[in-house]
């Protein structure tokens, strides 16, 4: 039975030597957690598509001296996938920054929308974005992502407008588009950005901010999804389209 290959982050120096001590959290995980153990295979990533493949020569108590057998670079998917994130309530932004980076996308922008129930303030900013961050780091590695999901910066509203504006394509997950998500003419090159609004949907006035800045409504399905689960899905159509998967 073939056994998948853990992958764990590294620098992209310590990758260009032939044999080096993995340590750190890194190193703590793959030989406290994981117990890998001598002669076992483990891939190395600096996420921004740098691949060693080595094997595990010494292990120790917290990390372990690997040794490199093949470098090799994974190219950026294109076009670009973000999505900007209405920031839902409770767990359910770790979840679903979970499952868009398992899916592949590339940027998550969470978003501080009118209707949000949770809003980031103060304090609350930086230990929401150190979750987030966190989780996109090892649900990459997880999901062998060799180029790391990017977690942006909290946005407002007026801040989104701004991105949807620069992007080759910018949609808006609405319940009363017209459009289709399966139907709209994709770009093959560029930042697609899907936005994706909280459990109380997304504001008249946010929505007309977002038209103006050039962004397309579109419907995702007959049926109403949760903020947790509908940037996932569009991200699984989106990609399936572009050739991506």
């Amino acid at each position: 039975m073939r056994v998948t290959v853990p992958v764990f982050l590294a620098d992209a120096a310590d990758l260009g030597l032939g044999q080096f001590v993995l340590g750190g959290p890194e190193g703590r995980h793959a030989a406290a957690v994981r117990r890998l153990r001598e002669g076992e295979r483990l891939d190395l990533t600096d996420g921004a598509g740098l691949v060693a493949e080595c094997v595990a020569r010494e292990v120790f108590k917290d990390s372990l001296r690997v040794e490199v057998l093949r470098r090799y670079e994974v190219p950026a998917p294109a076009p670009r996938l973000v999505v900007v994130q209405g920031l839902p309530k409770g767990d359910r932004g770790e979840l679903a920054v979970e499952m868009m980076t398992e899916a592949g996308v590339d940027v998550i922008v969470p978003w501080s929308a009118s209707r949000s129930i949770t809003q980031w303030k103060g304090d609350k900013v930086a230990k929401a974005l150190g979750r987030w961050r966190s989780t996109a780091r090892e649900a990459g590695k997880q999901a062998r992502r060799f180029h790391a999901a990017e977690v942006a910066e909290l946005h407002s509203t007026a801040q989104v407008a701004e991105l949807l504006s620069g992007a080759a394509l910018a949609l808006v997950l609405h319940e009363e588009a017209e459009a289709s998500l399966a139907s709209v003419e994709l770009p093959v090159s560029g930042d697609i950005v899907l936005v994706v609004g909280p459990e109380g949907g997304i504001a008249a006035d946010e929505l007309d901010r977002f038209t103006a800045a050039k962004a397309v409504p579109a419907l995702l399905g007959p049926t109403v999804l949760r903020t947790s689960t509908a940037g996932v899905a569009a991200a699984a159509v989106v990609q399936a389209r572009t050739g991506r998967w």
